[in-house]
């Protein structure tokens, strides 16, 4: 008995398409790293044409900026299923923030840090990390204030670059992921228990002056 044959390939939507060529760009840079990434190889890769890769990116700046905030949306995402439903204490919300941090990290691999290093000093980056890094510490301080009290803007700041260091710490397999997420908990505590920082109006020396 001969098969039916199969019926016309239904045609991806816009967001379905920007969302294939996203994963083909990070399966390229598993395979080859970014320096091999070209939105030439990707349309090849991916069985489309050069026009409609560059309709999607622009071009390749645009490609790994993509990258980028596809990964940070995942982040903030991974951080709001962690605390959904989670138990009032503190110490159980750092350490969900710690984690979903940690994880999100490690899940990347390399790929992330090949991308921003990739996009070094590109002032694209630059906006796109300062954009993120404001709502992902917006849904931590949300997280933390009705277990902690006022939380120091300041301070915040501490975690994303622990979480950073840590995850790094982690993928070179210098420190365990256990020993990265409980180091990172530490230090979320740390800052929604600390005192915040009094604000001066004007530099210390300018007072002084």
């Amino acid at each position: 008995m001969d098969d039916a044959p199969a019926g016309p390939r239904r045609r991806l939507t816009k967001p379905e398409r920007h969302a294939q060529l996203v994963a083909v760009a990070r399966d390229l840079i598993r395979d080859a790293g970014t320096d091999e990434l070209t939105l030439g190889r990707l349309a090849e890769r991916a069985g489309v044409t050069k026009p409609l890769v560059y309709d999607h990116f622009g071009d390749r700046a645009g490609l790994l900026a993509e990258l980028y905030r596809e990964f940070e949306e995942r982040q903030r995402a991974t951080l709001a299923v962690a605390l959904d439903g989670a138990e009032p204490r503190l110490t159980t919300v750092a350490e969900l923030v710690a984690g979903a941090y940690v994880d999100c990290c490690l899940a990347e691999g390399r790929e992330l840090a090949d991308v921003v290093a990739a996009l070094a000093g590109s002032p694209t980056l630059t906006a796109l990390r300062h954009e993120a890094e404001d709502a992902y510490l917006v849904m931590c301080r949300d997280a933390l204030e009705p277990l902690a009290g006022p939380v120091d803007a300041a301070g915040l700041h501490a975690l994303t670059g622990a979480g950073d260091a840590l995850a790094r710490a982690a993928l070179a397999g210098r420190i365990t992921p256990g020993r990265a997420r409980a180091a990172l908990a530490r230090v979320v505590v740390a800052v929604a228990t600390e005192e915040p920082a009094p604000t001066h109006p004007t530099d210390p020396a300018e007072a002084t002056a």
